[in-house]
């Protein structure tokens, strides 16, 4: 293995195992059924995209999505578990196809929530569904869906973006970014 692949398979490694912490130990209450608020986990995943470029984003953050079945797995219906863990949080890898744009990180992690959001939405409306047997309540269903994942994914990208707006993380992650690329 190359120097350069050995530094992108560590520094990916890093980027997980501090996501699924963050995730597990640092979190803010989690819902009824499924889904929570962490501190920029979501973010963290996104970074290797954004270091790397989508084919490694996208697998680094499968394999977080998998890390994430593995650790605390909420599944009612059994196409949840495809949709709301590898391919939910494989969408967060999305932001490697902006790594070299200007404003690249916070393009692509909105992408990748935005991907993540339409996974889990997708997983609730087949939850919330399976209740229901008429089109007022399939509408009332994604409505509900809609509602339930905004309730934890929006509070989290705000939270990012706040961050992301300080000038000191920005060059730190800028910095990072070439420590981890050169």
């Amino acid at each position: 293995m190359s120097k350069n692949k050995t530094k992108q398979l560590v520094f990916s490694a890093m980027a997980i195992a501090l996501a699924t912490v963050i995730s597990v130990v640092i979190k803010l209450p989690s819902l009824p059924n499924g889904g929570s608020t962490t501190l920029f986990s979501m973010l963290i995943v996104c970074l290797i995209g954004y270091w790397y470029g989508p084919v490694t984003g996208l697998i680094g953050a499968f394999a977080y999505g998998v890390l994430q079945f593995i650790t605390g797995p909420y599944v009612v219906h059994p196409a949840q578990v495809l949709l709301d863990y590898p391919l939910a949080f494989a969408a967060l890898g999305l932001s490697g196809f902006f790594h070299n744009k200007k404003n690249g990180l916070i393009t692509g992690f909105l992408v990748g929530a935005f991907g993540r959001f339409f996974f889990h939405m997708v997983s609730g409306l087949i939850f919330y569904t399976t209740y229901v047997d008429s089109f007022s309540g399939n509408a009332a269903a994604i409505w509900a869906s809609t509602v339930y994942n905004l309730s934890y994914i929006l509070p989290e990208v705000i939270l990012t973006l706040i961050l992301l707006a300080l000038p000191p993380v920005r060059k730190a992650f800028a910095k990072i970014k070439v420590l981890a690329t050169e």
